[in-house]
């Protein structure tokens, strides 16, 4: 799997554009800059716009390509990222009770590696802190606008509700939008749309 994702990495152009994905910019503006982790970034086009609207941005992903990438955008946009781990999402290990907000756009795992990382992934969140989520829905395997083909691999808003249980829902959307994020993320596509919070104790 890390071979597929160097490879389409390698590709000249940013494969999902150099853009943010929408939900993630509109709700990271809703909140005060802080620390932001984003794994599974790969070419980094949403951790270099959150740098440049003043967040002290971490970045996760196994390709090496993908990070490589990710630097030449901070550099072409004059900003930087704060850390950019090389690093399998099973092995990696978030700061505890470090970040302001966590984005997981379109990271999308097998159930128990899932699960997995979501676990960490609470108890890398600051109190107060947001988790922002924009993920393929099962319904998806009806379009051919991006994603895994595998049904495990697609998420409800039932299944991240259970395995975020105990944040606060901010927002919650399952529905038809249309994708336009480079050559692999276009058209219509069923997407579930989260913002949660951990709230302070």
């Amino acid at each position: 799997m890390k071979h597929f994702w160097n490879e389409r990495y390698s590709l000249p152009e940013y494969v999902y554009g150099d853009t943010p994905n929408t939900f993630f910019r509109e709700q990271l503006e809703k909140l005060k800059p802080g620390t932001i982790l984003l794994p599974g970034e790969g070419e980094g086009r949403n951790a270099v716009w959150a740098a440049s609207a003043g967040w002290l941005a971490d970045a996760v992903d196994y390709s090496e390509m993908a990070r490589e990438k990710a630097m030449q955008l901070a550099a072409y946009k004059k900003t930087r990222l704060n850390q950019y781990f090389v690093e399998d999402l099973n092995a990696f290990i978030p700061f505890e009770n470090y970040y302001d907000a966590i984005a997981l756009v379109f990271v999308h795992l097998m159930p128990d590696e899932r699960q997995l990382l979501h676990q960490k992934l609470i108890k890398a969140l600051k109190p107060g802190g947001t988790i922002i989520i924009e993920a393929f829905h099962p319904d998806q395997l009806q379009y051919n606008s991006g994603g895994p083909k595998n049904s495990e691999m697609l998420y409800t808003h039932e299944m991240l509700s259970e395995d975020f249980k105990g944040l606060r829902i901010n927002y919650l959307d399952e529905g038809i939008y249309h994708l336009s994020e480079g050559n692999f993320h276009r058209g219509e596509a069923a997407l579930v749309r989260m913002s949660m919070s951990l709230t302070a104790s």
